[in-house]
């Protein structure tokens, strides 16, 4: 018994060894979620997407989390993966990918590289403008593109406009905020909103105010959880 208890012990050490010397991954998968080249702006971390690796023992997927800038990036093995936006994430669609006749798309990482998502957002913010006014206003304009216009269409549920101390701007994140409802909007071409400076703004860290503040339009979709959003803008109040 002692000698089979030895056996047994050595083979389970020498397994946990090899499995403790497995390389960590070191090829970066990096990119934008983009419509015609353009990076689809979110909300930071709230959406992801799937990565599925086939034939490990683990069936899992891996899910990389979308920056704010529409950007990605997640570190792996070298290897063949799927690829798969669940449908509840971000203020789009997929597109059908031409290999698969699907919403999976199939890559090959070996290596680092960079990679684009092409998706189809419902609409995308197009010339979005945001400057202070005086001293306690901050104003904006922006024209919405309305991307999907067949069955699948939906209307804007309601427009923001966002203030905060930090780059971080969105539905959570935020110190000011204006709303614009959808059923206002008489103009896509042409829409204004106006949100209050706070009288105090200090940032994470400082002490006493800031003399700036981040800006950032959002676009609420009807039936879509994740907002829509414009790139993040630092407004100078001196």
């Amino acid at each position: 018994m002692k000698k089979i208890f030895v056996y047994t012990t050595l083979i389970l050490t020498a397994f946990s060894c090899r499995k403790d010397n497995y390389e960590a991954p070191s090829s970066m998968l990096s990119g934008h979620i983009t419509y015609q080249g353009v990076p689809v702006n979110v909300s930071s971390k709230d959406v992801t997407f799937e990565l599925w690796e086939p034939g490990w023992g683990k069936n899992g997927a891996i899910s990389v989390a979308v920056n704010e800038d529409g950007s990605y990036s997640a570190l792996l093995f070298n290897g063949n993966y799927k690829l798969i936006i669940p449908p509840s994430q971000g203020p789009f669609r997929s597109i059908t990918d031409a290999e698969t006749k699907s919403d999976t798309m199939l890559l090959t990482v070996n290596g680092s590289r960079e990679m684009d998502i092409e998706v189809m957002p419902y609409y995308m913010i197009r010339d979005a403008k945001m400057e202070r006014t005086g001293t306690t206003v901050i104003n904006s304009s922006c024209r919405l593109e309305k991307i999907i216009t067949d069955a699948n269409a939906r209307n804007v549920e309601s427009v923001f406009l966002y203030l905060n101390q930090t780059s971080f701007v969105d539905a959570t994140n935020y110190i000011a905020r204006s709303s614009l409802a959808g059923s206002d909007i008489t103009d896509p071409a042409n829409v204004h909103l106006s949100v209050n400076i706070p009288d105090v703004i200090s940032g994470n860290g400082t002490t006493g105010d800031q003399d700036y503040v981040f800006a950032r339009i959002g676009v609420k979709i009807s039936g879509v959880e994740d907002l829509l959003f414009s790139e993040v803008q630092q407004i100078n109040l001196k």
